[in-house]
């Protein structure tokens, strides 16, 4: 999947960040120099790899307007769209972008998940690993007026009635289908007869919902907020280990005697082969951001969790990241052999 030289250039980029002294959320004095030294020239193009209304988008359009608003870079990042098979389409148009200091787009768990069952040729190393920013958790919704109030009763139902369809904003063998199906088999529902049906994110998979296409979405709790203040669903689980602040009416699986959590990490990446100091300078902006007031209001709104990476611990992760999700996959037969 990775090319040679493209392997030489991210093990160097590692190499300089080594030396530079990049760790925790803060750069040493060499880091910083490289940070000052090297600025955007440009318009960043900041890349959602998917359409309106899902996780990529909105922490694409959120950290936009908080970098604008706090004035932690002297260029607009550009808030662009780019849907087509859970992430595939965008990421080879990034792809082809090497080099180039001005592209950013928001990752999470596809970045691994979509590659492994073989739906693009471009993964985790292809790309310039810029700092993880947030976890958030699943959220599993009905419309209001659905006949389910746990999620103990949604699977219920779909054991009686397998063809009952739960949307995601992700493709098949992605983060919203790996999800309800971890939940689904901790429910005793046979993971790979789950009746998955894949959005070009989570903004289509909620209007489906609402039409009454499918019968429930799985999607990340922090884009589920506005659809929840506005009594247009009904929240039957989280994936997280504990009830979320931002939401604490809702229910985790485990509280439902479903032993099931799932995280849902969220972070920027770069063109393959971006420079060193570009990717010093990105670091350090995003670590900053994550200090301001505005962060902090906007991250509470939404129900985010703070969990910053650098650069290097963030590929490191990455690369953990692939390990476990390739063992899931192959549970349920989607990984590409």
């Amino acid at each position: 999947m990775m090319q040679h030289d493209k392997g030489l250039a991210r093990r160097d980029a590692l190499k300089w960040m080594g030396v530079a002294g990049l760790a925790g959320a803060s750069m040493g004095p060499l880091g910083m120099a490289w940070a000052q030294a090297w600025q955007p020239r440009q318009a960043v193009e900041y890349i959602a790899p998917a359409n309106p209304g899902g996780g990529w988008d909105t922490l694409i359009r959120t950290t936009a307007r908080v970098i604008q608003e706090e004035k932690l870079a002297p260029v607009n990042f550009a808030p662009i769209n780019i849907p087509g098979g859970g992430g595939a389409v965008a990421w080879a148009q990034i792809a082809a972008k090497r080099g180039n200091p001005h592209v950013l787009f928001a990752a999470s768990p596809p970045i691994i998940l979509v590659p492994l069952s073989g739906a693009s040729r471009f993964g985790h190393k292809d790309f310039t690993p810029i700092a993880r920013l947030i976890t958030d958790y699943s959220i599993l919704l009905v419309r209001t007026d659905a006949p389910y109030k746990s999620a103990k009763e949604l699977f219920e139902a779909i054991k009686a009635r397998p063809n009952l369809s739960v949307g995601g904003g992700s493709a098949p063998g992605s983060m919203d289908h790996i999800s309800i199906a971890g939940a689904a088999s901790a429910a005793g529902v046979a993971a790979n007869r789950l009746n998955y049906i894949a959005f070009s994110g989570g903004g289509e998979a909620m209007t489906n919902l609402l039409g009454r296409h499918v019968e429930a979405v799985i999607t990340g709790a922090g884009e589920a907020q506005a659809q929840l203040k506005g009594g247009q669903v009904r929240a039957l689980a989280i994936s997280g280990p504990k009830r979320m602040s931002s939401i604490p009416d809702v229910p985790t699986y485990q509280e439902q005697g479903i032993d099931f959590t799932f995280d849902i990490w969220r972070g920027i990446m770069g063109a393959p082969g971006m420079p060193p100091e570009a990717v010093a300078y990105y670091q350090d902006m995003y670590a900053r951001m994550l200090k301001t007031p505005a962060w902090a209001q906007a991250r509470d709104q939404l129900g985010w969790i703070d969990a910053f990476q650098t650069s290097a611990e963030f590929g490191a992760f990455l690369d953990e990241q692939h390990k476990q999700f390739s063992t899931v996959l192959s549970d349920l037969g989607l990984v590409r052999r």
